[in-house]
């Protein structure tokens, strides 16, 4: 039976140890002549000029998958691969004009021994930028300091599901704890630690075994429901899990009131001053590379299968879960404006809410997030253009 989406982000909400190392960002700001876009010509946006590092190295949280697709868009045909290293490299490249720098994409999860993305960014200062969720970064701020200035997704895909055979007149996850269910989950993510504190799900009702498999739920007959994510695992469990082969319903954390920003790009704060300048010119690159991946997400989508094949890490992903993923994204806005019109902005209010929550449980896990911590230590508007929007 093949193995789902096992992105085990419960490793990085784990007490992390601190790690004394100076921090900088990789490569030489400024020099235009890299290895990969050696004599090619700038278009409009010149991020060397803006003091971006020859090579804009960003890793990300797991293997490739459409979720990371405003990524992989910024890459032309121009690119190389290393399956050993599960990396891809190429020429920047923003609405077809290359930007005077290259751009390094690190596979996550099983590339980096499943380690959080804080950790690593920390570990390693060739990193440029890096996705960390909301409460990730909260947790390491005393430590691990990260601060977020792009949020390629509004709303995290991360839910819960059920069979609506089993349950067919639940439509929320609180009803099918009522109804009985035995929610599964990796252990060791902090949402469900929220929502038992809040009783949506009693601990009587949870199973901390999860290990990314279908096997325990296709077992279980229906009768538990179980984490995954909106954007994979309905699709997965009805037309690539034989055994199972028929529809699931569920329902976002996201609704439950729990709303971190997931994959968020960010810098190592102490950085964020001196990647200003580069941030002001490369974000509104993001940004945009995220609006043309969901105008046309074919080209970014063969790459991610194509590295998916090359970096063998035993993780499957197929054409169908990546069209389904882009579409799922786009309608259950997972990916969206939000209310104002702009991709990648922070509603500060959300974090300062999401600060407010989960404090208490870090504080009775020991890994208390630092000292008057505020959102305005967590994320940025900063660099964000408001014109950049989908549909725009």
């Amino acid at each position: 039976m093949r193995s789902t989406r096992t992105r085990l982000v419960a490793a990085s909400l784990m007490a992390v140890t601190a790690i004394t190392l100076s921090a900088c960002s990789g490569g030489a700001a400024g020099s235009t002549d890299t290895s990969a876009s050696s004599g090619l010509t700038v278009g409009s946006t010149d991020l060397a000029a803006a003091g971006c590092p020859a090579k804009v190295v960003i890793q990300t949280d797991w293997n490739p998958e459409a979720e990371h697709g405003h990524l992989y868009e910024l890459l032309g045909k121009d690119h190389t691969v290393d399956p050993g290293n599960k990396t891809v490299s190429g020429p920047l490249m923003s609405k077809g004009e290359y930007t005077g720098v290259d751009v390094e994409i690190r596979a996550g999860g099983p590339a980096i021994g499943f380690q959080s993305v804080s950790s690593q960014m920390y570990t390693d200062t060739s990193i440029t930028l890096g996705y960390v969720v909301t409460d990730e970064a909260i947790q390491n701020s005393e430590s691990l300091p990260t601060t977020a200035v792009f949020a390629p997704l509004d709303k995290s895909p991360l839910m819960i599901m059920w069979d609506p055979a089993t349950y067919p007149d639940a439509k929320t996850i609180p009803d099918v704890v009522k109804a009985g269910a035995t929610v599964r989950y990796f252990g060791g993510y902090t949402y469900m630690e929220y929502l038992k504190e809040t009783g949506v799900i009693p601990e009587s009702q949870v199973d901390g075994g999860y290990d990314g498999t279908p096997a325990n739920f296709v077992a279980a007959g229906g009768k538990d429901a179980q984490q995954g994510y909106a954007s994979a695992e309905p699709y997965i469990y009805q037309n690539e899990v034989s055994a199972w082969g028929k529809p699931v319903k569920y329902q976002l954390i996201h609704d439950l009131g729990y709303q971190p920003y997931i994959s968020a790009i960010s810098v190592r704060s102490g950085e964020l001053q001196s990647l200003s300048p580069c941030l002001k010119a490369l974000v509104p690159v993001l940004q945009q590379a995220e609006v043309d991946y969901y105008a046309d997400p074919a080209a970014a989508n063969s790459l991610i299968l194509d590295l998916v094949d090359q970096y063998a890490t035993g993780w499957v992903y197929s054409q169908g879960v990546a069209d389904y993923s882009v579409k799922t994204q786009l309608d259950e806005g997972l990916a969206s404006n939000g209310d104002n019109g702009t991709i990648g902005d922070f509603d500060t209010s959300r974090v300062s809410d999401l600060l407010s929550k989960v404090t208490p449980i870090f504080e009775k896990q020991g890994t208390a997030p630092k000292q008057g911590l505020t959102a305005d230590d967590l994320v940025t508007n900063e660099f964000i253009d408001p014109s950049i929007g989908l549909g725009k």
